[in-house]
């Protein structure tokens, strides 16, 4: 059975025996790369108010074509534009708890990718000038992570190794530098960097100042060094 005893913290582990019954030493390696992100995936649309459903959706569908053409102008390809929320739905007010039919609302929102995430602001700014009066999100990310991983993941071995060292010299021992042994953890997707926004009012200043920061990508792996 294997087992370990913690050293200094749960990321350094001495074990007893390896599989081939030489002593283990066990550690968490970890790495991490920023960079600016190449790809800004914007959320916006109309949301439009009627209490005829034919009035809403007739100007709620002239806006979104608005939007859609403006963008165009841009150079945004049409591929690069989707629909992800459409919705319908029934208002109502309420007077001394009884429910008064007010209207119809109807969202529609349109998912924007583009490459060059410094012309964020001018899209935002196009698509409202242009009907939108909706920002659900923008997300900032990059197309090549693999290779920024990669690159974390060779940091979190070189980690791995200082930690394994460490712990060698202070236990007076000769630390075999090649590992026995490495598991990769699993990784979830790189989290976007995100900007908040919410309904938009006409008028609003131009040109919207967004910045997309930097992405963090991170690796963590565990090894398991043998030493004499």
């Amino acid at each position: 059975m294997y087992y370990s005893h913690p050293l200094t913290s749960p990321a350094m582990t001495a074990a007893p025996l390896s599989h081939n019954n030489r002593p283990l030493i066990e550690v968490t390696g970890e790495g991490k790369v920023s960079t600016a992100p190449n790809r800004a995936i914007i959320v916006l649309g109309a949301i439009t108010e009627s209490p005829s459903l034919a009035t809403a959706q007739s100007e709620n569908a002239a806006a979104v074509t608005n939007v859609i053409n403006a963008l165009l102008s841009l150079n945004i390809p049409r591929e690069q534009m989707q629909t992800v929320t459409y919705n319908i739905e029934i208002q109502y007010d309420y007077e001394d708890g009884t429910q008064i039919f007010r209207g119809y609302r109807v969202t529609h929102l349109l998912q924007i990718m583009i490459d060059r995430v410094e012309q964020t602001g001018l899209v935002v700014d196009t698509a409202v000038k242009s009907g939108a009066n909706f920002v659900s999100s923008i997300r900032f990310t990059i197309t090549n992570l693999e290779i920024y991983y990669n690159q974390a993941l060779s940091t979190a071995i070189q980690n791995a190794e200082s930690k394994a060292n460490t712990i060698a010299r202070t236990l007076g021992v000769t630390l075999v530098r090649t590992p026995v042994k490495i598991t990769e953890e699993t990784r979830a997707n790189e989290p976007p960097i995100p900007f908040q926004a919410s309904l938009l009012a006409e008028g609003a200043a131009v040109p919207t100042p967004i910045q997309p920061g930097e992405l963090e990508i991170r690796a963590v792996l565990r090894a398991q060094y043998t030493y004499f």
